[in-house]
């Protein structure tokens, strides 16, 4: 992120008034109701994603640890400042004991993102300790029929938060900045009559892991102004085979920029692969790049738009903000 961006961003947000939520309150959590007496005090969050979106919203005090990621997973430094002091408590999902050694009140977390549907951290299996849990919008699929991704999710995500915490012009003012910045986009090419074909690799060798229909990839690919070539597939993050990937014949390749290799080595992976030679965006060499924050629910989904139809619709580029 942009120093200036995030400069801006966080002076925005301290000047908002906090307004107080009436508690009890409850929301919407995938298939369930939670209810919360009071706004939790001690949070643990999994990711990198859910982790920004706290920050974003001003509630670095609340975060007393998180889990799921170590600096590779992402490139951006700034959150690591902002989680100066801040624990990693596990650098995978944690366990149960983790979390009751934390005194944790609420765990922000989600389907893949933390759980596993039957694992050992659950919202039923923490329920008896005492610890609320609130589930990532977009990995509800996991365990509910759920629609084609949209950045709604991410909306839905702001607004509970921000009732939940007692913050809800804050989230109300990153909705509103991540609706005008997505509204650009979507009008800059709501004219083109070409919609690139776009792959997205995330990492894989053998099999490539890529997003279906119901990841958040397919939301920024839609309102960027591409088709997934895998959103027939029903699933959001999965893994598919070579050949289907060469039967789709992406024009654009979208590559996640994350974990021990860089963005050039899978890349370079991609150009070598004799099966891939056909494939226009190997034969073009279009890429584009994103980090794994920008690609997985988050406000940076705004940003990922912006930079993706840059890059799907170069002679008439939207205006992108820093």
């Amino acid at each position: 992120m942009n120093l200036r961006y995030l400069t801006w961003l966080l002076a925005a947000v301290i000047a908002l008034p906090a307004t107080a939520s009436d508690y009890p309150l409850s929301v919407r959590s995938c298939a369930r109701d939670v209810t919360f007496a009071q706004a939790p005090q001690r949070v643990v969050v999994h990711d990198v994603n859910m982790t920004a979106m706290l920050l974003h919203l001003g509630l670095r005090e609340r975060i007393v640890g998180y889990t799921g990621f170590t600096r590779n997973k992402h490139r951006d430094p700034w959150i690591d400042q902002a989680l100066d002091g801040v624990p990693q408590l596990a650098s995978r999902y944690p366990s149960i004991e983790t979390l009751l050694a934390a005194d944790t009140q609420l765990f922000f977390a989600g389907w893949n993102y933390g759980m596993h549907v039957g694992g050992p951290v659950t919202p039923v299996t923490l329920a008896p300790f005492g610890i609320a849990v609130y589930e990532l919008s977009e990995s509800c699929s996991w365990v509910m029929p759920q629609p084609r991704a949209s950045v709604g999710d991410v909306y839905r995500d702001l607004d509970n938060l921000g009732r939940i915490f007692s913050v809800e012009p804050r989230a109300q003012a990153l909705e509103a900045q991540m609706r005008e910045r997505i509204a650009t986009v979507r009008a800059a090419v709501a004219h083109k009559s070409q919609r690139p074909r776009v792959f997205l690799y995330d990492s894989g060798e053998d099999r490539p892991t890529t997003s279906g229909r119901l990841g958040m990839p397919q939301a920024l690919i839609d309102a960027a102004g591409g088709n997934n070539v895998m959103e027939d597939v029903n699933a959001s993050w999965t893994q598919v085979n070579w050949e289907s990937v060469v039967e789709r014949d992406p024009q654009v390749i979208m590559i996640v920029d994350y974990g021990p290799q860089s963005w050039q080595a899978k890349r370079d992976f991609l150009l070598r692969q004799p099966a891939l030679k056909d494939v226009q965006a190997i034969r073009d060499q279009r890429f584009v790049v994103l980090s794994y924050l920008q690609v997985t629910p988050s406000v940076e989904n705004a940003q990922a738009i912006e930079v993706l139809a840059e890059a799907l619709h170069p002679q008439s580029p939207p205006v992108a903000q820093p």
